[in-house]
């Protein structure tokens, strides 16, 4: 597959990614400056995508350009802080290993469960741990989506792994299927039911838009 076409969908996972981690100034940034909405058009066109046919309400964002930047930045912590972290429980679990135990009646337990564990397994054959000074849980959904725009970087020939280390040819494919899809579209039709923010809310339905088998 060519390079940019590869480039085109690292650069889609990454703009999700951002959306989903804890919210930072520079992509509030990006929201009130307009080029935030800008991106993710051309990059959803550009992997097939079109918002239109895909479902995504992106006029949602259109209160963003031209706020006050530290009002909304503010407002998305805080939403972010809601649905993601709660005061107990998160209303919408953003791990996948958390979320798998959920569904099978167990209690969520970040780091140990069955499915985080397999996805640390999974990142660090292919060389990828947390980030030096960090200890966040690598089967957060902005990590999974992080990780396959490192996958997209790899096939690009845009990135080389480390000296001896082997990548499977496929790791991207298995991740996508085995891990990330089904946890994805749990977490991106949970988070547009229990959504408030516009952002949170197109962001999630650009990612539940993504299809089934490898983009």
């Amino acid at each position: 597959m060519r390079e940019k076409t590869w480039r085109s969908r690292a650069a889609l996972f990454e703009l999700l990614a951002q959306s989903f981690l804890f919210t930072g100034r520079d992509l509030v940034g990006a929201l009130v400056s307009g080029e935030y909405r800008e991106a993710l058009v051309e990059l959803l066109d550009s992997n097939g995508l079109p918002t239109a046919s895909a479902g995504i309400e992106i006029d949602r964002l259109d209160p963003y350009p031209g706020s006050d930047a530290d009002a909304v930045f503010h407002a998305l912590r805080k939403e972010y802080t809601r649905l993601y972290i709660g005061t107990r429980d998160p209303l919408v679990f953003p791990f996948a290993g958390a979320s798998y135990a959920r569904k099978k009646g167990q209690k969520p337990l970040l780091f140990v469960g069955k499915e985080s564990m397999a996805i640390e397994r999974f990142m660090r054959k292919c060389a990828v741990g947390q980030a030096e000074g960090t200890n966040e849980p690598l089967d957060h959904i902005g990590s999974m989506l992080e990780f396959l725009m490192h996958l997209c970087l790899l096939k690009a020939g845009l990135i080389q792994p480390p000296e001896g280390v082997g990548i499977p040819e496929d790791a991207y494919e298995e991740f996508y299927e085995r891990h990330f899809t089904a946890f994805a579209r749990e977490f991106a039709a949970q988070t547009v039911e229990q959504g408030t923010e516009g952002f949170f809310i197109v962001a999630a339905q650009a990612l539940g838009a993504l299809p089934s088998k490898p983009l």
